[in-house]
C-alpha cells in the first residue's frame, strides 16, 4: 500500500476529488499569496516543532521510519500535531488537515478532519500493538537482561533522534539517567515475569540467584 500523502487509493489519505481545492488562476500572484498568508491561523504561522525537516521529502522520511519502527510518516506527522492542537473540547483536526502542508514541510496536501483522525488512530493502534510484542518477549524468558538492555538502547536512540528532530532539547544528563531508568525498569519487569512463570533469575551483576515465590 503507498503511504505517500495524496493517494487516492487510500482512506485514510488526503479525501477523494471532491475535497480539493484547485489553485486560484488570478494573475495577481503577490495579492494570492498575501490572502493566503492572511488565512493561516497565527498558532499555525508560528508552529516550528518540524522546521528542522525543511527540504526534507516524504518518500526519504517515511523510508527512514519504516526501517525503523512500524509508524508511516504521515502517521508520525498527524500524531504529534494532535498532540499539540488539543483544546479542552478536543483536537482541532480541521485545523490541522487544512493547514499539514504549513505545518510540516515534507507533506505537500491538505487532509479531510476524518482523514486526520485516521492516521492518528493508526498511530495509536501501531504503538500498542508494538507495545504488547515487545512486553511479551520481555516477560516470556527469550531474552537475557542483556538482550533486553540492547534493545532499549536501539529503541532509545531512535526515540531520542525523533524528539531531536522535533526541537526537543536533550540534555546529556538526561538522557543518562532516563536511561539508567529504563534499564532498571526492564530488569525489574523481567525478574516479576520469571517469578510468575516460576523460574529462578540470575542478577547479572552481582550474580544473586531470585528463586520464585511459593505459594
Amino acid at each position: 500500500m503507498d503511504d505517500r500523502s495524496g493517494s487516492a487509493t487510500d482512506p485514510s489519505d488526503p479525501a477523494s476529488a471532491d475535497d480539493h481545492v484547485e489553485p486560484n488562476d488570478t494573475t495577481d500572484s503577490d495579492d494570492a499569496t498575501a490572502e493566503s498568508d492572511d488565512e493561516i491561523p497565527p498558532d499555525v504561522r508560528k508552529y516550528e516543532r518540524f522546521k528542522k525537516m525543511d527540504g526534507a521529502r516524504y518518500e526519504r522520511v517515511n523510508e527512514f521510519l519504516r526501517d525503523r519502527t512500524y509508524v508511516t510518516a504521515r502517521e508520525w506527522a498527524i500524531a504529534r500535531l494532535c498532540a499539540d492542537f488539543r483544546t479542552e473540547t478536543g483536537v482541532e483536526m480541521t485545523k490541522i488537515g487544512e493547514n499539514l502542508p504549513e505545518l510540516v514541510p515534507f507533506m505537500t496536501d491538505t487532509y479531510t478532519p476524518q482523514a486526520v483522525n485516521q492516521a492518528r488512530y493508526s498511530f495509536e493502534e501501531k504503538v500498542t500493538k508494538s507495545g504488547a510484542t515487545f512486553l511479551y518477549g520481555a516477560m516470556s524468558g527469550f531474552f537475557t537482561a542483556e538482550d533486553l538492555d540492547e534493545m532499549m538502547y536501539e529503541a532509545t536512540e531512535v526515540a531520542k533522534f525523533l524528539l531531536e528532530v522535533e526541537g526537543v532539547d536533550l540534555a546529556v544528563a538526561d538522557e543518562l539517567d532516563a536511561e539508567d531508568r529504563i534499564s532498571e525498569v526492564m530488569r525489574e519487569v523481567r525478574e516479576s515475569s520469571a517469578t510468575l512463570r516460576g523460574e529462578e533469575v540470575r542478577c547479572p551483576e552481582c550474580g544473586h540467584v531470585h528463586e520464585p515465590a511459593e505459594e
